[in-house]
């Protein structure tokens, strides 16, 4: 279903109409911004742009990184980015979001080696930083192809939506064991050369459902310090796991969930749809204190308001708002976090939707000290060099940009693997016609 149609001829339309629609957005022409390196506690990331985690769905039954894997981080790594924060990577089988997701142990960790050394070989002026992304999919588990949820609590809107029969709720003593899963794979991905670890927090996965789970009893639940035992007991134990200084523990983070009150993270109680951000802030210091340098902001769950996550042309259903409001939102949610915490690395997210405009937008975020480095999530799937169009010519090609479109999003949902079919449709075009046959 279609919802609005990107038809801006030039930025100052934009600005015109944020202006008419009370949008905080703002632009820049100071483009070379961009190019400032950014200091992630020892590490040196060589400019301000990046790539968030794009899944594929695209690995071996057994966890190993297929060719269409090493493919997109071909892509990646020639296209320019500051930052590579490599795609979920399950740290147990139980927790695979799909049978193809990728999954590290003892055994295939060179696999893991191999693309990573693959990305410094294939970078352009200068390896960049990578962090693998730690996940458990939690009620998004599907480690066999079919809904094996295990719930961080009982929750009335999700479980209803997902229209679970059978309520699976992880244990205690099982998260306690989890936790020792993350601190085990985090020194996995140290050994095959990745410079940093995400403790996957966000989009209703495992993690990003304790946040906000009011509603469960014992240790892992109910107060703020309850709810988020999980992701510090889990960053304590990476930290005297990898005994390094230079080795990056960050977190992609919800920081508005956008679901009513008891069940959602950073809301208003009285009113879901406005954030909250005293908790996320909160949190967010407790991290830093325990050596967490970089925090990926977003929000919402691609399963249940993906507007909120990722605006889009079109998509399952109309949203209620245009989109350059969630484009907004996410901007100025992570100048937010940012400005709670100034010390705190903050990498921002929400600037596909504006196409070849992104770049003022990513240089006014900048300029403005509201984030640190810039990320690309969608756009990178369509338009892998975009970054080095961005840093190299001041600007990107409206002919490569994402457009917005949802088809890797069906492709996703449907068991396929994703990508861009309109961009890279020689790759992906004809998995997704194989979705009508």
């Amino acid at each position: 279903m279609e919802f609005s149609k990107f038809n801006f001829k030039s930025k100052s339309e934009i600005e015109d109409f944020c202006h008419k629609s009370d949008i905080s957005l703002g632009f820049s022409e100071n483009i070379d911004v961009l190019k400032r390196p950014v200091r992630i506690g020892n590490v040196i990331v060589k400019n301000s742009l990046g790539i968030h985690p794009m899944e594929g769905c695209d690995g071996g039954t057994d966890g190993i990184p297929g060719e269409l894997t090493k493919r997109r981080y071909e892509r990646f790594s020639s296209g320019g980015a500051g930052l590579i924060w490599f795609e979920a990577t399950a740290v147990d089988i139980k927790g695979k979001a799909n049978p193809h997701q990728l999954f590290m142990d003892n055994g295939n960790v060179g696999s893991f080696s191999s693309i990573r050394e693959d990305i410094e070989r294939n970078s352009s002026g200068g390896s960049p930083v990578v962090i693998m992304q730690l996940t458990h999919s939690g009620r998004f588990s599907k480690p066999s192809g079919k809904p094996e949820p295990v719930l961080e609590c009982k929750n009335d809107i999700l479980d209803r939506h997902q229209r679970l029969q059978k309520l699976n709720v992880i244990s205690d003593d099982e998260l306690e064991k989890l936790e020792d899963d993350f601190a085990a794979s985090a020194e996995l991905a140290y050994k095959a050369g990745f410079d940093g670890v995400d403790m996957k927090a966000c989009h209703r996965y495992l993690n990003s459902g304790l946040l906000s789970a009011f509603t469960r009893e014992g240790r892992y639940g109910g107060d703020f310090k309850g709810r988020t035992r999980f992701i510090c007991n889990c960053v304590d134990k990476i930290r005297d796991q990898v005994n390094d200084p230079s080795f990056i523990i960050g977190t992609r983070m919800n920081i508005f969930d956008s679901i009513p009150y008891p069940y959602g993270f950073g809301v208003e109680r009285m009113n879901y749809m406005v954030p909250d951000f005293k908790e996320p802030i909160e949190l967010a210091k407790i991290l830093y204190e325990k050596g967490v340098k970089i925090i990926n902001v977003t929000m919402g769950t691609p399963y249940y308001n993906p507007h909120i996550n990722r605006p889009f042309d079109t998509g399952e259903y109309i949203p209620v708002e245009h989109p350059l409001e969630g484009v907004a939102r996410l901007i100025n949610g992570a100048a937010q976090i940012k400005k709670g915490i100034p010390e705190m690395v903050i990498m921002g997210t929400g600037y596909t939707w504006l196409r070849n405009y992104a770049p003022y937008a990513a240089a006014y975020v900048k300029e403005n000290g509201m984030a640190d480095i810039i990320g690309f999530g969608r756009q990178a799937l369509s338009y892998p060099d975009c970054i080095n169009d961005i840093l190299d010519k001041g600007e990107m090609d409206q002919k490569k940009c994402c457009i917005t479109c949802g088809k890797c999003v069906e492709l996703m949902r449907a068991g396929s693997t994703p990508g861009c079919a309109i961009r890279d449709k020689e790759t992906y075009m004809p998995l997704y016609m194989k979705l009508s046959e």
